[in-house]
């Protein structure tokens, strides 16, 4: 543990041992009365001056009421009660403030692992970028790099900023960017994004963009910034202490002089004012808010570092508060719960071998740079011998007429079946349908779509696990294409043929019909999406391919473009809600429950302490919970 402390904190673990140490040794020495107290007085102030320093500074600028005014008040007036009862026992006195730095020790400790654990994963901006220069490397600051320079990232080498490969090959490790420990291959003509680390191969990069701009800049800009916002629960903690803290002061203050005077007015008792004034302090001590005040901001600390761990940025508490609420989840289709590629999804209706008929197609289709020529001739799955192919026409709007070993192939539509005059046979699956003809006789039809994210249906599922009560998809493709998807990812609803402003319109319609304390989220990568990532109460943002106005907008940010995240970033908002009120109730119940002790006069001060320092401790601990997330 001590490895780990820092200065002050290694300082503040020796006065509390040596705090200790003599407090034990008091215990055998053989001196009672004001000579007993004036050894207390040793201790005291070595474990207490720097509280004194500050519940002073806080009375002198009119901030009196927090953690270091209560405990100087308990601990002195325990002192003057030793003196008025004439025992020299300072122990109690002593030993409320020993605990209370003992547990300011443990939080300092446990907030600075959990920073330590968040700057380690998040250790991703890059020192420098080597640029070669007459034949050598020299390294410069990523910030003085230009759009369009060429930068060399060597095995072990952080890539300094986004670009794409010209030259060389290797393996990615981007564990610290998306939380996947399995390490990527990229070669030459691959976008690349920073903060990658290189294992293996040199790299030549061109860069896209600059240093401010880039993919690490934006993902550390992010994390800094998510403690500016506050959730409602923080905003209601940091309410809550401020009136809290001077209600119990004066509630103390009334406790010990109010039943003295009763007793002597009302009732003809004794007044007992030692009585009543140790019972004031116990009620000062048990008071204390730091368990409460420290251990929920912790909790939103630890949550977000947490999920940045596994790739899910979120952009602060109060985002984190909402996505545990989420019951709605809105998807856009295209790059988020699809590829966003075409690609041969089936043949239907071919007169030969399903791998006969793709291979005419793509032979015929070779000259073409076409997103349907090139995945005719990746589902081909040979390298294309363009030799085989001559007469190549392509007819505008209608698709493409070859020579294709001595046969003649027609590739397209239904209107150059038709004015080849052959009956096209027509397909209800939706997708792009490629119509092939070999020697003026139908030889069936290929059908190409946007392929499904294989992580999506399991996406769906885990999402309505997790609580999620309606889903829905919302896309500008065609709507016997949506439909295919949505039926196969069994959504509960699919709005096709949308311009950007239908989307933010059937938002709004759902944000209308939902119950107002259950939240709506829609997930999107593009820059359409940026106008209703805004609209919905949390919007994320397929962050890792998606465009810069789509992160910028959203609320929340996916590093791998996994749809499985989605589902994960619910869980892990609710578990860390749930942490957040189980240490409300902790800290609420057990502070009550022992300030009604104290007052009627069952509760001593280690109870007190406890009630305090040991809540504390708990409540602590329990909030680090929150970074641990691997299973979650």
């Amino acid at each position: 543990m001590s490895k780990n402390m820092t200065g002050k904190q290694k300082k503040s673990l020796a006065r509390i041992l040596l705090t200790a140490l003599l407090l034990i040794v008091l215990q055998f020495v053989p001196v009672t009365g004001t000579g007993q107290m004036a050894l207390y007085l040793v201790p005291y102030l070595l474990i207490a001056y720097d509280i004194l320093g500050k519940a002073v500074r806080g009375i002198r600028n009119g901030q009196v009421f927090d953690e270091n005014f209560l405990m100087a008040v308990a601990s002195i007036g325990a002192f003057l009660l030793a003196v008025y009862d004439q025992s020299g026992d300072c122990l109690e006195a002593v030993a409320v403030v020993l605990f209370y730095q003992v547990g300011e020790l443990f939080e300092s400790y446990a907030v600075g692992r959990s920073r330590r654990n968040i700057s380690e994963l998040m250790d991703i901006r890059p020192d420098y970028a080597n640029i070669e220069r007459g034949g050598e490397l020299v390294r410069i600051a990523p910030d003085e790099v230009e759009i369009g320079s060429v930068i060399v990232v060597q095995p072990g080498e952080k890539i300094p900023l986004d670009g794409i490969v010209l030259e060389g090959s290797s393996m990615l490790n981007s564990v610290a960017l998306t939380g996947e420990s399995q390490p990527r291959e990229v070669t030459a003509g691959q976008e690349v994004i920073s903060g990658c680390i290189n294992m293996t191969g040199v790299l030549h990069i061109k860069t896209t963009k600059e240093f401010e701009e880039s993919t690490v800049s934006k993902i550390l800009e992010l994390v800094e910034e998510a403690s500016s916002h506050k959730s409602k629960s923080e905003a209601f903690i940091a309410k809550f202490a401020r009136v809290y803290t001077p209600l119990v002061c004066y509630s103390a203050l009334a406790l010990a002089i109010l039943p003295p005077l009763i007793n002597r007015f009302a009732l003809g008792m004794a007044m007992e004012w030692h009585v009543w004034i140790y019972r004031a302090l116990l009620f000062l001590v048990i008071s204390c808010p730091c368990a409460l005040v420290i251990s929920v901001p912790l909790s939103f600390f630890a949550g977000i570092g947490g999920a940045s761990r596994e790739g899910i940025l979120i952009k602060g508490s109060n985002y984190l508060e909402t996505l545990a609420k989420v019951k709605y989840v809105v998807f856009d289709k295209t790059g988020t719960l699809t590829h966003g590629v075409f690609a041969v999804s089936d043949v239907h209706h071919n007169t030969l071998e399903r791998e006969r008929l793709l291979e005419y197609a793509a032979l015929a289709e070779c000259a073409s740079s076409h997103p349907i020529s090139r995945s005719l001739q990746a589902a081909c799955g040979k390298k294309i011998d363009r030799s085989r192919v001559s007469e190549i026409q392509e007819i505008s709007g209608h698709g493409i007429m070859a020579r294709v070993d001595g046969s003649q192939v027609a590739v397209g539509n239904e209107k150059l079946m038709a004015k080849q005059g052959i009956s096209a046979i027509p397909c209800r699956s939706g997708g792009t349908i490629i119509h092939v003809a070999i020697d003026g006789s139908y030889a069936g039809h290929i059908v190409i779509a946007d392929v499904i994210k294989v992580q999506s249906a399991e996406a769906v599922a885990e999402l309505r696990s997790a609580g999620v009560r309606k889903l829905v998809m919302l896309t500008g493709d065609g709507s016997q294409a949506a439909q295919q998807v949505a039926e196969k990812l069994r959504l509960d609803e699919v709005h096709s043929e949308l311009l950007p402003s239908d989307k933010v319109a059937q938002v709004e319609r759902l944000l209308a019909e939902k119950p107002e304390q259950e939240k709506l989220a829609f997930v999107g990568d593009g820059i359409n999406d940026a106008p209703v990532l805004t609209r919905a109460d949390v919007g994320i943002a397929m962050g890792a391919m998606g465009s810069d106005a789509a992160i910028e907008a959203a609320d929340v940010v996916l590093m791998d473009d996994n749809p499985r995240q989605v589902a994960k970033a619910v869980r892990l908002a609710r578990r860390c809600m749930g942490i957040v009120y189980q240490n409300i109730a902790l800290a609420l119940g057990i502070k009550f429950i022992c300030l009604a002790l104290g007052a009627v006069g069952i509760a001593n001060m280690w109870l007190a302490i406890f009630a305090d320092v040991g809540v504390l401790v708990i409540a602590v601990l329990n909030a680090i919970r929150a970074l641990q997330v691997q299973n979650v």
